[in-house]
């Protein structure tokens, strides 16, 4: 499906997914658990990817309900399986656009994204529809990267992150936004009091972190839809990538290796 208010700057293969599919409320949006204390709330999950989250948030809701809202149905496929294989039936998946979400005003009591908001052309006008289905008096919670910091040092991984900025920039998205975040929501007409900031980590350190991480990134600079927008942008030759790919490989075999992403967070009240 082709959207061009989606500006997306990589895909859903394999080693997009398998990141995609590790989040869970606990590893990535602990922020919200103070506000899934009722277990009849609505939710709406937008950019809920192959859905990890979205039947996370579904089981702690068990006599509410969950719509994960994605741009493009590919990954719906795997997140209808996770709900099925985790018997999880409070929770459904349509496809959607965050600019234009087809609900009615008021429809929800929580409405949630998690690092969506810096892969679209218009975030504040995506804050604004989420604000528009939310109920009075409920939240719009959102969590994005700002920052990333790894150990080594390495000029390797330091062109890894320029070319990832710069691809994402090239697409037209906002690459590690989270801390103007809250900039965005009061463009939203949020007031100032109603957004309550925070801040939480991703931290890779142990040997399976460490491979699991690196594997994902190495996937993505050597073959897949990123690849294809560095080399067609001009950002990075094929040699370059290759050269980001040996730099990963490396980072992961050090027994010293640690990456780590610092993220803003949102929670803004109707």
């Amino acid at each position: 499906m082709s959207n061009p208010t989606i500006v997306y700057a990589s895909d859903h293969s394999p080693s997009v997914l398998s990141v995609h599919q590790w989040r869970t409320i606990s590893n990535s949006v602990p922020y919200i658990k103070p506000y899934l204390t009722t277990p009849t709330l609505k939710i709406l999950d937008v950019g809920c990817g192959p859905g990890s989250i979205t039947v996370d948030l579904a089981k702690h809701v068990p006599q509410g309900h969950v719509t994960g809202v994605e741009y493009t149905p590919e990954p719906l496929v795997q997140a209808r399986a996770l709900a099925a294989s985790q018997n999880v039936q409070n929770v459904d998946f349509t496809v959607g656009d965050i600019h234009q979400l087809e609900f009615e005003d008021g429809s929800f009591d929580l409405v949630h994204a998690h690092q969506v908001l810096q892969h679209v052309a218009d975030p504040v006008r995506a804050l604004r529809e989420m604000r528009r289905v939310t109920k009075k008096g409920g939240y719009v919670c959102v969590r994005e990267s700002a920052a990333k910091l790894w150990f080594p040092a390495s000029e390797g991984m330091a062109k890894w992150n320029e070319l990832v900025l710069a691809v994402g920039r090239a697409k037209g998205s906002n690459p590690d936004p989270g801390s103007w975040i809250h900039v965005w929501a009061h463009e939203a007409d949020f007031e100032w009091e109603a957004i309550k900031c925070s801040a939480g980590t991703w931290c890779f350190r142990t040997v399976e972190e460490r491979k699991w991480w690196a594997d994902s990134f190495i996937g993505r600079v050597t073959e897949g839809k990123f690849r294809e927008f560095a080399v067609e942008g001009g950002h990075a030759t094929i040699e370059e990538l290759d050269e980001i790919a040996k730099t990963w490989r490396e980072w992961k075999d050090r027994e010293d290796g640690w990456f780590s992403i610092l993220h803003g967070e949102i929670v803004c009240q109707v």
